[in-house]
């Protein structure tokens, strides 16, 4: 069935993969007369409930600190708690419990479990905790709470790397953590398909991550692992040092990492958007909304039931890592209203308006001539958004150093379209795209290879999902927009890496400080512009 099991590291991470289990639910069927074109093994899970019913749940472990769960309670309705009274131990003398009072549940929540519509709109102020607009049950066994850290505790906070790869280290001392959390969902898999990691990259829990990543590696050497790094916005209201933290805690996150993973993608809400996404970037449910719309929509291909646009995290992590070791990607997207009109590359209109451009831009078709700026890249597109962080140590927005000062050479890049209506010659030129790919390379060693995937499922805009997507009127859209995201290897990345490792060369300690230079020099090698030009490079093909 080719399952792929989810592990959620740390609160900005929750918030991410809270919008993704919404979406995940939403695609689920309930009449004779549908169908849909997901296949709901993939992501969830059979089992039995408390009353012998039938259960389906996610595939996730959900990691997060004391006091990060807000309403989540191990118990549901679906499963009673685990727990019937007070832990047994040696002790048989009087106890004392001491009981903190309970979160009350949002509204959103409240209206949820009586069955009903929410009788407002969901508002920032109302979302307190990512499980505040959580739709999805899931199993007991997914929620470990991390009590040794305290969410936003300001006497230990857990915002160093070093903090978090000590308690991964303690925690797997005492307890085996992938034993305990992550082998039941493992050997209940038939053919698991791989690992995707959402953590936080510029904190603790980047060291968390990091140190999971290596035991996983361990036990499940071949599994495809992909990396989300979620980074903080930097923007005003962070201080000097703060931001300078973070960005060492990313470059030691991203080495060890690299080392591991088959992908990483760090993430960060981009500082400049497009009208037609309005943020709240005060709100993490605002910002991770965004972030969640692009990282679901790209992997959509790993979760289809069948057809050339079906793909798993192994095939797509082997095109973006074809030319070497070029494992940390960019994550791109562009979305617009429903499209009653497809356009193939060959129907393109010179001097169209706005819209029929975004449009254009979005529908990825396999094969394509120039790019949309005039490059001679061949099937590469361009989005309109870009989450690649700056990794900028002062807020303003000026490149140092003469950092990316011209538009990237793109090595690999899938693109994925979801929401066009496709052509009738769309399937063909999909069923031929690794010949297309071969004949491309051929002619020029150095082409980029590209994939596509196409589906006509939309992305929903469920009433726990924010109205941040809006109409060329400012209006806010509602049911659901089509979505094109992308994610591309390119010389950027070797860009971002020198600029990272001068950053943070001068305020490192000295036995680290060339371990983990060499570290970004060796990573930022393999994104170099000319590296597959050379006459030894070889061809695999």
């Amino acid at each position: 069935m080719h399952e792929i099991i989810t592990l959620q590291l740390g609160q900005q991470s929750n918030y991410v993969a809270t919008h993704f289990w919404n979406a995940q639910e939403s695609y689920f069927t309930y009449s004779d007369d549908q169908e849909s074109p997901v296949n709901h093994d993939v992501h969830w899970r059979p089992g039995i409930g408390a009353d012998g019913t039938e259960t389906f749940m996610p595939r996730t472990v959900i990691y997060d600190l004391k006091g990060g769960f807000g309403t989540l309670k191990r118990t549901n309705a679906l499963y009673a708690d685990q727990e019937d009274g007070p832990p047994q131990g040696l002790w048989s003398g009087p106890t004392t419990t001491l009981h903190q009072p309970p979160i009350p549940p949002s509204a959103y929540l409240t209206a949820l479990d009586a069955g009903l519509s929410p009788a407002t709109p969901l508002h920032p102020r109302d979302v307190r905790y990512w499980s505040d607009f959580s739709r999805v049950f899931y199993h007991p066994r997914s929620a470990i709470q991390l009590n040794e850290y305290e969410l936003g505790s300001s006497l230990m906070p857990f915002e160093r790397y070093a903090s978090g790869e000590e308690l991964f280290s303690e925690l797997d001392k005492e307890h085996d953590v992938l034993d305990r959390d992550l082998r039941a969902f493992v050997e209940e898999a038939d053919q698991m398909q791989g690992v995707q990691m959402v953590t936080g990259l510029d904190d603790a829990w980047g060291g968390f991550a990091a140190r999971y990543a290596e035991r996983m590696r361990d036990e499940y050497g071949k599994t495809p692992v992909w990396v989300w790094g979620v980074q903080q916005e930097g923007g005003g209201g962070v201080s000097r040092d703060k931001r300078l933290l973070r960005l060492i805690n990313k470059a030691k996150a991203m080495t060890e990492l690299y080392k591991q993973a088959s992908i990483i993608v760090p993430l960060a809400v981009p500082r400049a958007l497009p009208q037609s996404i309005q943020l709240d970037r005060s709100s993490p449910w605002h910002t991770s909304a965004l972030l969640a719309s692009a990282m679901e929509s790209i992997t959509l291909p790993t979760r289809l039931k069948s057809g050339p646009n079906r793909d798993t995290l192994g095939n797509m992590a082997d095109r973006l890592n074809a030319m070497g070791k070029q494992s940390v990607a960019g994550l791109q997207m562009s979305f617009a209203p429903v499209v009653t009109e497809f356009r193939s590359e060959g129907q393109q209109q010179s001097g169209g308006d706005q819209a029929d451009s975004r449009v254009r831009g979005s529908v990825a078709v396999v094969g394509g001539g120039e790019d949309e700026e005039g490059g001679e890249e061949e099937g590469v597109r361009h989005l309109d958004v870009s989450f690649s962080p700056s990794d900028q140590l002062d807020s303003y927005g000026r490149q140092m150093n003469g950092f990316h000062h011209k538009k990237p050479r793109v090595f690999s890049q899938v693109v994925t379209a979801r929401g066009y209506a496709v052509d009738e010659y769309a399937d063909e030129e999909m069923m031929d795209v690794d010949q297309q790919d071969a004949r491309r390379r051929r002619r020029n060693p150095s082409a980029p290879i590209t994939r596509s995937y196409n589906s006509t499922l939309q992305f929903p805009l469920l009433d726990s999902f924010p109205q941040i997507f809006r109409d060329d009127d400012g209006e806010p859209l509602k049911g659901s927009v089509n979505i094109t995201s992308s994610l591309s290897t390119d010389t950027s990345v070797s860009d971002s890496l020198k600029l990272l490792r001068t950053t943070i060369a001068r305020s490192i300690s000295v036995e680290d400080r060339e371990a983990l230079s060499n570290d970004l020099a060796e990573m930022a090698e393999e994104y170099h512009e000319g590296w597959s030009s050379g006459s030894d490079s070889g061809e695999d093909e």
